[in-house]
């Protein structure tokens, strides 16, 4: 790529005058920069590494960076992230590649039930590594859960049909029978309120032709119920009437809760979250400090159901035989 097509691209000025007019590559990590590349990085010790290595041009946008080295092209950009995503788009042009944003939960169920995932990338959080990904994959589809960042790369960037419905047969909290397809799939340990989400996750693979197996779903790691007794032991289900379910977010808390009083009035439910957090439809929430306060209120609350949000099933005893949750 020309150093002038950088500059359009990036909106960025130069400040210096290099004899170079072209790089060959680009990276933002220092230990790939070969004799003739574009390095991106407000970070002064990789900027010398990938100068040391050769490289031929340095995109920055922070105003302590100082240029030490006037045969180099120093282009200075207002923001760094921005400016790497542009080269990203740039890039993209020649490939018939499609973007889509999924919400965690999503991406948990499609993680869970594809069984090949070739011509597929999921992409990290951290934008350096979306980036490299991005600029070293030959896959068609990319999959992202950061939204800023994924706009970043392509501003309306699609994602699954929120309209998606899934007919549910039979259900409790702990388990569904559904059918998807013409297929019924009898009692997954699934909660009712993630059917929907795994619907739009399989419509998404169905117009992709990426190969599945349903009878992969069990619970995510953002739902997960476990039967207790009163020493937080782990129980057989058959032999306990205690719930501990472990979330890591406060909307499936509002959903099992409105499930559970709409079909047991009976059931009584507690809510368990770290202190000042808000959970809608909950007066009263027990705020813990730390794990050993967690334990404390399980073992002296009365409750059917307990939500424990922000911890997972470590906090409990470790037991010699797990059991199955029915």
């Amino acid at each position: 790529m020309k150093i002038e097509d950088l500059l359009n691209l990036t909106a960025g000025t130069m400040l210096t005058e290099p004899t170079i007019t072209a790089i060959n590559s680009v990276t933002v990590y220092p230990s790939k920069v070969e004799q003739g590349d574009l390095f991106i990085s407000n970070d002064k010790h990789e900027i010398d590494s990938a100068v040391a290595n050769g490289a031929y041009a340095i995109i920055f946008s922070d105003e302590n960076i100082e240029v030490t080295d006037d045969e180099i092209a120093w282009i200075k950009v207002s923001e760094i992230e921005n400016s790497a995503f542009k080269l990203i788009r740039y890039v993209l042009i020649s490939r018939e590649a499609s973007f889509y944003l999924f919400t965690q939960h999503e991406l948990s169920f499609m993680k869970m039930i594809v069984t090949k995932k070739s011509n597929l990338d999921i992409l990290p959080n951290d934008w350096r590594k979306m980036f490299e990904k991005i600029l070293n994959s030959e896959s068609k589809i990319f999959i992202g859960t950061d939204e800023k960042l994924m706009k970043m790369i392509k501003p309306d960037v699609s994602v699954l049909n929120k309209d998606a419905s899934c007919e549910i047969i039979t259900d409790t909290l702990f388990k569904v029978t559904f059918k998807i397809n013409s297929f019924i799939y009898q009692e997954k340990e699934i909660t009712p309120f993630h059917v929907d989400i795994l619907k739009r996750v399989v419509e998404f693979c169905d117009g992709h032709h990426l190969p599945y197996d349903l009878h992969r779903v069990k619970y995510t790691k953002h739902f997960v119920p476990v039967f207790i007794d009163g020493f937080l032991n782990i129980m057989n289900p058959s032999k306990s009437d205690k719930v501990s379910i472990f979330t890591d977010n406060l909307q499936d808390i509002y959903k099992a809760r409105e499930y559970v009083r709409y079909n047991g009035a009976w059931v009584k439910t507690i809510v368990l979250t770290p202190p000042k957090t808000k959970v809608d439809g909950v007066d009263r929430p027990n705020w813990y400090e730390d794990i050993d306060e967690a334990r404390d209120i399980l073992k002296n609350a009365y409750f059917n159901y307990a939500f424990v949000y922000a911890l997972d099933k470590s906090i409990l005893p470790k037991i010699k035989k797990d059991y199955t949750l029915f």
